[in-house]
C-alpha cells in the first residue's frame, strides 16, 4: 500500500457512544427540546436539546428543569439562605421567587445542551 497514514488514525479508539459520554445515570435520565429564549446567555437556544439527570441534587447556580404552577421551564437555580429562585439568563425575564404559594417540583438539572451549528 502507498501513500502517507491518515492523521484521523491517531484518533480511532472505536465507536463513540454519545449514551457514555453524556449520560452518567441512564435509568434517571432524559432528554428534552428547549422552548423560547429565556436561556440564552447560558448558551440554550430554542429546539436545542437538554440531557437532564434526576439523580443529582438541585443546587445554587445549577440550571433545572421546574414545573411551576404546572409549567416546565428551565432556569438556573438560586439558594440564598433557604430562599430559592429561578433566573433566566435574559434580562428581560423577572426571577421567579419561590414561596408557599408557589407550587413548583424540580423535575433534574440539565448536565448538556446539544444544538445544531
Amino acid at each position: 500500500m502507498a501513500g502517507f497514514p491518515s492523521p484521523a488514525d491517531d484518533y480511532l479508539a472505536g465507536p463513540l457512544d454519545l449514551n457514555a459520554h453524556l449520560i452518567k445515570h441512564p435509568a434517571a435520565t432524559f432528554l428534552m427540546r428547549a422552548a423560547g429564549d429565556s436561556m440564552r446567555a447560558a448558551g440554550i437556544h430554542q429546539g436545542d436539546i437538554l440531557v437532564v439527570d434526576r439523580s443529582l441534587e438541585p443546587s445554587s447556580g445549577r440550571i433545572v428543569i421546574a414545573a411551576v404552577d404546572g409549567q416546565l421551564t428551565a432556569k438556573r437555580l438560586q439558594i440564598i439562605h433557604n430562599e430559592w429562585r429561578l433566573l433566566s439568563d435574559n434580562d428581560a425575564e423577572e426571577p421567579i421567587t419561590v414561596d408557599q404559594n408557589t407550587g413548583i417540583e424540580i423535575w433534574g438539572v440539565v448536565t448538556t445542551v446539544i444544538h445544531s451549528l
